[in-house]
């Protein structure tokens, strides 16, 4: 069935909920929206339920997910997984420019052309205001100057990277124990799941959220969930760059010192690094930040309320697929 974009609560219990007690279950298609952020408390808490605990990926892609982490583990008992978005159609959708000259242009224009109501790029002021993708080599460098050296494993969750290996090589000499699942999985393991973009997207959406460190270099729908899913399941740190404040920083890095561009790079990503206690100005948005379900220090679980109420429900696995367009960030709720 479908519903209209602009569905309240009330909406739902109207006209979906009668299907689904009916039915017992209901695809909602076209949909790539989602609830309001301002719910009452009680929806909020059922978000909960529903995102952490009845979701479950099907067996198959948990199985090899699981896989995945276990192999990085015997190699490095700590790890950092990096959500790398530097695809060609994102970054022709982003409309930014990134010094390819002719070529880069010609390529992202004609990716860019499918998209008929983008107005005309204008670069420059994309890349100012923050709204650039960094490049897997701004990635690396800040990742560097917090302290990362060059003995940290790093997992990189990713599509076919504009540029591929040429523009990969400098994250990989930053960070030489450099992992994808197409290096930790056989090409037979994946076979079940290479045609299909949004099944090799929960396999990294699952080492992700195992990852001591989780990095993203954009703010997506798949960044904001793993960040929330985190934080709830008791906080591991998500890193974003302040690519506002990073932009002049690379632009202006060979006019100074190593020891300037990190104490820089330090200052730009204070309130970025992923603290427990850390409030950004999107970290309204549920996903991100569920913080109706995440019981201030000294009164009792919330989490462990869920958990064990979500025993009398029966796991439902999601295993849709979505079109591969950066406009409609692939929502996985695990």
């Amino acid at each position: 069935m479908q519903v209209p974009r602009k569905c309240s609560d009330r909406c739902y219990i109207s006209r979906v909920l009668p299907a689904l007690n009916k039915k017992h279950a209901v695809q909602i298609i076209k949909f790539d929206y989602r609830l309001a952020n301002r719910l009452p408390t009680d929806l909020q808490k059922l978000r909960c339920r529903v995102n952490y605990h009845a979701l479950a990926f099907a067996d198959p892609i948990r199985r090899l997910g699981e896989k995945l982490v276990q192999r990085i583990r015997t190699r490095s008992k700590h790890f950092i997984a990096l959500h790398l978005r530097f695809e060609p159609d994102m970054l022709a959708f982003s409309g930014c420019y990134y010094g390819g000259g002719d070529k880069e242009r010609a390529e992202l224009g004609r990716i860019r052309k499918k998209w008929k109501t983008l107005r005309a790029s204008n670069p420059d002021k994309a890349r100012r205001n923050g709204r650039c993708p960094l490049t897997p080599e701004e990635v690396g460098l800040m990742l560097r100057s917090l302290g990362y050296d060059k003995s940290v494993h790093i997992y990189v969750a990713s599509g076919n990277i504009y540029g591929g290996n040429q523009t990969l090589a400098p994250l990989k000499a930053l960070f030489p124990s450099f992992y994808t699942k197409d290096t930790l999985a056989s090409k037979d393991e994946l076979a079940p799941f290479s045609a299909f973009s949004s099944r090799l997207a929960a396999l990294d959406f699952i080492v992700c959220n195992e990852s001591d460190v989780f990095v993203a270099n954009n703010h997506g729908n798949m960044v904001k969930i793993l960040a929330g899913r985190r934080r709830y399941f008791g906080h591991k740190p998500t890193i974003r760059p302040n690519a506002r404040k990073l932009f002049r920083l690379f632009l202006n890095r060979n006019y100074m010192t190593e020891k300037e561009f990190v104490d820089r790079v330090n200052k730009c990503q204070a309130g970025f690094l992923g603290e427990p206690k850390e409030i950004g100005p999107t970290w309204g948005v549920f996903h991100e930040n569920p913080s109706p379900c995440i019981c201030e220090k000294g009164n009792s679980s919330t989490r462990e309320e869920i958990s064990h109420s979500m025993t009398r429900l029966t796991n439902t696995h999601y295993d849709a697929e979505t079109p591969e367009d950066p406009e409609v960030d692939v929502l996985l709720s695990d």
